[in-house]
């Protein structure tokens, strides 16, 4: 699925350089869920915008390879990645409700980023969330960050990325909810070749929905080792 191959993610300014993350050393095979934890400002989420190349080439350093279905990332063209984002590898990230334009109304992702909507209202009562109807009336502003994470989750997995990347996606969320959300990853990976990779700081939600955890320590990843 994808191979990742970083000696080192680093800013550089005024020829001074910092380094966030070196030696990421890791493979992510299909039918499986992973998660990396983390404290904040450890790097998780720097990490993760690595692997699809969304960070800022301006601001970061980025040394290495990244291989995603043999393919490394690093020679792509700039409308191959968009494709690739589009299709293969979906982000739900933490901050949700500044992930959507707030001069948009949620309708506006069901248009443009969901493939079949059909299948968005089961996802929603799944969800315990409003009806599609209602929810395409509302602006960003106007939702909860539970309520955005969730909707978050539904769009980005109802086009069956091959992976599908969380970042803190309990950050938001009560205990039943992630209950769903367990069930949820559980069956996503179950039933075609599809990976998802999850970072947090949750160890109990890691330790019940993962088959393998890392941990980032030391500006370094450990390998990945299996959730016995």
């Amino acid at each position: 699925m994808i191979k990742t191959e970083l000696q080192k993610i680093s800013i550089v300014n005024n020829h001074q350089e910092r380094i966030l993350l070196k030696d990421i050393f890791f493979e992510l095979k299909s039918n499986r869920i992973y998660t990396i934890l983390g404290e904040n400002g450890s790097g998780k989420s720097t990490l993760i915008k690595s692997l699809s190349l969304l960070l800022d080439k301006n601001i970061f350093n980025v040394e290495g390879k990244i291989f995603f279905n043999s393919r490394n990332l690093f020679e792509l063209t700039d409308d191959e990645l968009l494709l690739l984002r589009r299709k293969n590898i979906r982000y739900v990230f933490q901050d949700c409700i500044n992930s959507f334009d707030p001069l948009k109304t949620i309708g506006y992702y069901f248009e443009n980023l969901v493939d079949d909507n059909s299948k968005l209202p089961s996802l929603f009562e799944y969800f315990n969330l409003p009806s599609v109807k209602e929810l395409s009336k509302i602006y960003p502003y106007e939702l909860s960050g539970g309520m955005a994470q969730r909707i978050a989750i539904v769009i980005a997995s109802i086009s069956n990325p091959q992976l599908l990347i969380l970042d803190e996606p309990t950050s938001a969320a009560d205990t039943a909810i992630i209950n769903l959300l367990i069930h949820f990853l559980k069956d996503y990976v179950s039933k075609e070749p599809r990976t998802v990779l999850i970072v947090t700081q949750d160890l109990l939600f890691a330790e019940k929905v993962s088959d393998e955890i890392a941990a980032i320590k030391n500006i370094s990843l450990t390998d990945f080792q299996p959730n016995i």
